[in-house]
């Protein structure tokens, strides 16, 4: 059999991944036009490159279908319920780093903290009758993290993408979402809760614990490792 590589398939987080294994003695390239998702290897026998969006990459890991796979950390964790159960994280690859935050409008100048969330909430509910909205996509990830600091009275409304706009619109009162510079947030007019982040996400290159391996796999999978440097 091949080792399948799962790499996404466009992008910033394509040429970071193609310049990382690079680095290690490994070339991935794209062959046939832009747009055909097709790939080879060169610099180590037996892995087989598909190029996935990097959505796409923790559930094919999951499933089997792909042996390893490069995408956000963040996306492992959301995406997958007991994640840790399916994949194994090889490597933190130093790129693509971004924290997945909690932002409130600037104009909330007593809700700075996540108690100050929790009673807000609270204030919000009993006013209007209906919970306090927080758009995000990153649905597990924040229900697991406002869980664990004790804020309720909230209900996430789902936004796949402008999450930052949605305060505007009045979709939703608050948002959790994918930061690198906070720029977008600070033009939308929303400011960061000053606790630590739901999840600081980085590119991570994952193992499936469920996709078939056999003698031939590991032994490429032996030699990959030495020449990445990685983890199991």
């Amino acid at each position: 059999m091949t080792i399948k590589l799962g790499v996404p398939s466009k992008g910033r987080l394509m040429d970071k991944t193609f310049e990382w294994f690079a680095n290690h003695g490994i070339t991935l390239r794209q062959t046939g036009a832009e747009r055909e998702y097709s790939g080879a290897v060169d610099g180590i026998e037996g892995v087989e490159l598909v190029l996935l969006s990097a959505s796409e990459i923790p559930r094919e890991l999951a499933a089997g279908r792909i042996h390893l796979g490069v995408t956000g950390s963040d996306l492992v964790r959301d995406k997958l319920s007991q994640w840790d159960a399916k994949v194994v994280e090889m490597a933190p690859m130093g790129f693509g780093h971004a924290d997945l935050i909690i932002a409130v409008p600037k104009a909330w100048v007593d809700v700075d903290t996540l108690d100050d969330l929790d009673a807000a909430a609270a204030a919000f509910r009993a006013r209007h009758g209906f919970r306090l909205r927080i758009a995000t996509k990153y649905h597990h990830l924040v229900r697991e993290f406002l869980k664990a600091h004790g804020v309720a009275d909230y209900q996430l409304v789902d936004s796949q993408g402008a999450t930052e706009g949605t305060v505007k619109n009045l979709t939703a009162e608050a948002v959790a979402d994918i930061t690198s510079t906070g720029e977008t947030l600070r033009a939308n007019h929303l400011k960061i809760l000053s606790c630590e982040p739901v999840h600081k996400s980085q590119a991570t290159l994952f193992k499936s614990r469920t996709a078939h391996w056999d003698d031939t796999d590991r032994a490429a999978m032996s030699v990959l490792k030495n020449m990445l440097q990685a983890g199991d």
